[in-house]
């Protein structure tokens, strides 16, 4: 094996100020997204009620139509 090479003291400061750079980046735009997910998570919810509550009235209207004296 090939013994490891020094690696120059610029090239590791800038690679861990890299890192930390994007850690801090990812935090702030986690933060900045959370608030966005969460109302759209509200909203999906409250657009799944009433699609359920329509397919419900659809439901008894369909099975109203089907019970006739006519079968």
């Amino acid at each position: 094996m090939v013994p490891p090479v020094q690696v120059s003291p610029l090239i590791k400061t800038a690679r861990y100020s890299a890192l930390l750079v994007g850690i801090i980046y990812g935090k702030k735009r986690y933060d900045y997204l959370k608030p966005v997910a969460a109302e759209e998570r509200r909203i999906e919810e409250e657009e799944k009620k009433v699609r359920e509550e329509q397919e419900r009235i659809a439901k008894q209207l369909a099975e109203a139509n089907e019970d006739t004296i006519l079968k």
